[in-house]
């Protein structure tokens, strides 16, 4: 029998299991294919977020000209971005899994039943048996249970990587969001949900640019994207001359909390764990690794008769929840902005104090501290984005309630 079963290699399950078999716990895995099988979508962080962390190298990309483009002139972002080289981060994590000897099982988990043990029986009819059972197979999990949710807010891409009749951006440039919508016919931008387009300098004449819908429920189309990309590109006069990969992302943004005293952990997507200002997910499975592999040691010593439920407390404590909810509230009203909102809101976000905005994006306020970035906005803000505001407080005060109570 494990310690603890991991089902599935992406990479919040490969981070996970790596820093348990780091920590010294008998693990194994369970993944339909093989765990080494490439990651082919592009990962992006702010770079400070891994700071503390002990890893080797693994971005392919950094940029200090990071940019973003709303109604009026250029914003730039002092940040540092970066995007992960997924086969050196895949290929470290592996590594740590493999020197704690750790076994991995091919197979699709089907069920599961608990005793003194978790015993997972997979598709084919094989049983693994573990103490704890951490499901991390993605947004719509195989094992771990939670409520249903009718309107689903969903982020969707549509990029592409390879060559240009013209840069689409600056050498050396990142846009993190170019919400001009020019390209687009009045009645267009009147009636349909804004997207903004996510570029990237890779080097060597190659760039990546992608079409994206930052939150909308129903999902915008990878068709309306697809077409929007290749419009935009076209009213700059841009052509695609080599396609050297297609990127389609569409991923939930505002899934309910999981059932938190259920006896499978998630984690990753199958723990809710998407920010939901950004849909970014990969840093915070990294970051948060180490601490719940400590926190899962901790109450396996002591043998709790639930592991899964103790465990679910340390990865969505009150204050974690707490913060959930507000970011939700924000997404909700940005959902319900009209273009010149949205522009003129993302227009005083960057304007914000540099701890504010960066502690906001990266998940690493506490929950006053968040509170009074949001205060702060509010008081900068133009008065229709206030008013947009104060609409939203009345249209979402449950979510307001949740995070005084700290309940999901």
């Amino acid at each position: 029998m494990y310690d603890v079963l991991v089902i599935g290699a992406g990479p919040a399950g490969t981070a996970l299991a790596a820093a348990l078999n780091h920590a010294g716990l008998r693990v194994a895995g369970l993944t339909p294919a093989d765990p080494a099988a490439p990651w082919i979508n592009n990962y992006g962080i702010w770079a400070d977020e891994l700071d503390h962390l002990d890893l080797p190298d693994v971005f392919s990309h950094r940029w200090t000209d990071c940019s973003a483009y709303m109604h009026g002139p250029e914003i730039p972002i002092h940040r540092t971005y970066a995007i992960f080289d997924n086969a050196k981060l895949q290929a470290h994590l592996l590594g740590q899994c493999a020197a704690g000897g750790m076994k991995w099982h091919r197979g699709k988990a089907a069920g599961i039943e608990h005793s003194a043990a978790s015993t997972v029986t997979t598709e084919d009819g094989a049983t693994i048996s573990a103490r704890l059972v951490v499901d991390a197979s993605g947004h719509f999990p195989a094992l771990v249970r939670r409520p249903a949710k009718p309107d689903v807010a969903y982020q969707a891409a549509y990029g592409i990587r390879g060559r240009f009749s013209t840069p689409p951006v600056r050498a050396g440039q990142l846009v993190l969001m170019d919400y001009r919508a020019d390209y687009l016919t009045d009645a267009e931008r009147r009636s349909q949900p804004p997207t903004f387009l996510y570029a990237l300098d890779l080097g060597d004449d190659v760039y990546f640019v992608e079409e994206t819908s930052l939150a909308n429920a129903p999902a915008v189309s990878l068709e309306i994207l697809k077409d929007r990309l290749y419009r935009r590109l076209a009213h700059r006069g841009i052509v695609v001359t080599e396609e050297h990969h297609i990127e389609k992302c569409l991923f939930p943004m505002n899934l309910p909390l999981p059932d938190t005293t259920q006896r499978v952990l998630g984690y990753g997507g199958a723990a809710s764990l998407v920010h939901p200002a950004s849909g970014y997910q990969v840093g915070a499975a990294l970051k948060r690794a180490p601490d719940l592999a400590a926190a899962i040691i901790n109450i396996l010593d002591r043998g709790y008769a639930n592991p899964g439920r103790a465990a679910w407390s340390k990865l969505w404590s009150a204050g974690a929840i707490r913060n959930r909810n507000l970011y939700l509230f924000g997404l909700e009203c940005i959902m319900r902005f009209d273009e010149r909102t949205l522009h003129d809101f993302f227009t005083t976000f960057f304007a914000l104090p540099h701890p504010q905005w960066t502690g906001y994006l990266s998940n690493t306020l506490s929950t006053p501290e968040l509170s009074l970035t949001m205060l702060n906005l509010f008081g900068m803000a133009p008065p229709r984005v206030q008013s947009s505001l104060v609409l939203g407080t009345g249209s979402h005060p449950k979510l307001l309630w949740k995070s005084l109570a700290g309940v999901g």
